[in-house]
């Protein structure tokens, strides 16, 4: 058997019917039943039917991907018994790998996370942020030049763009106001930027116009109980593995404002010798990043039946299958 981790999606993987290939599998069942008493809400539906433009919704995006990657966790788990030796997950991605690790219950994690995406919205009104992927440039460069772009904007403007999620080594997210944002796509293309893609989302998650939602958000998080993780859990804030509650906490609120250091994240998995890393959730898109930030490792999706069975050949062998 081969040593793995498992990494956990964050908001953009999700779509309309991305659970209908489990069927009636009892587990995503249960997974969804648990998660929709804890909300007072049908997520089940909302996943099965959506509309699209209500899954975007940030309010709706981060329990329905919680509950999903989730979902697909428990059915390894279920079927496997075969825990990982680390756990992580990119921005919202990081309370699924809260919840596989033990430290939070499904039940407790649902309505954390809907509050923290309510608290996300009201502190920046729709419109007003904006974030892009940046391609093809080096990450130092990227920083350099939103530095750049917010000091042109004088000391008192409310005007800043940031560098937020180092997702690989050519391909740094960017995250601010509007104005700010669009103005550092320009400067980044003329630097040397292969492309400047803006990206449909509703805040500038991770930027320091976060804050007050991160305050929010602390607070929310000291009414939590935490337990003990029993699987290794790097977080994203510090690539740092945390078995204190209350820096557990510490991260989670830090979080909400600062950066996904995803890069240090997988090279972090690798530094523990795990070289199979398993994206658990809808979509395939930190699959995708595992080869690019390290070629020697391999990247894996679990999304579905099909990709369960080729996940349990490669990790477990044969006899698994």
């Amino acid at each position: 058997m081969k040593p793995f981790a498992f990494v956990f999606p964050g908001q953009g993987s999700q779509s309309v019917g991305m659970l209908d290939a489990w069927g009636d599998h009892p587990v995503v069942l249960e997974a969804l039943q648990e998660a929709s008493d804890a909300l007072g809400e049908d997520l089940a539906k909302l996943i099965k039917g959506g509309p699209k433009e209500a899954l975007a919704l940030t309010t709706n995006t981060q329990p329905v991907m919680l509950v999903a990657a989730v979902a697909a966790y428990r059915v390894w788990m279920a079927e496997t018994g075969v825990a990982p030796s680390a756990v992580a997950g990119h921005s919202l991605g990081e309370y699924s790998a809260l919840v596989a690790a033990g430290v939070l219950t499904l039940a407790q994690a649902t309505p954390l996370v809907r509050f923290r995406a309510q608290a996300m919205q009201q502190a920046v009104p729709v419109g007003v942020g904006a974030m892009a992927a940046i391609l093809g440039m080096e990450a130092t460069k990227v920083i350099a030049g939103c530095a750049e772009v917010t000091r042109g904007f004088g000391e008192d403007s409310a005007e800043v763009v940031e560098a937020v999620n180092f997702n690989d080594p050519a391909q740094t997210v960017i995250a601010g106001s509007k104005t700010a944002v669009e103005k550092a796509c320009e400067v980044l293309k003329a630097n040397g930027a292969k492309r400047a893609l803006p990206l449909p989302v509703s805040a500038p998650f991770h930027s320091s116009l976060m804050k007050p939602a991160a305050d929010r958000l602390r607070e929310k998080l000291e009414s939590v109980e935490f337990s003990p993780p029993q699987i290794v859990l790097i977080n994203n804030i510090d690539v740092a593995v945390e078995v204190d509650a209350d820096r557990i906490r510490d991260a989670l609120y830090r979080q909400a404002f600062g950066p996904v250091r995803w890069v240090e994240c997988v090279q972090a998995i690798k530094a523990r010798g795990l070289t199979a890393i398993v994206e658990c959730g809808p979509g395939k898109v930190l699959a995708g990043m595992v080869k690019r930030i390290d070629p020697e490792l391999s990247g894996m999706a679990l999304l579905d039946p099909a990709s369960l069975a080729d996940v349990k050949t490669v990790l477990l062998g044969a006899e698994h299958e």
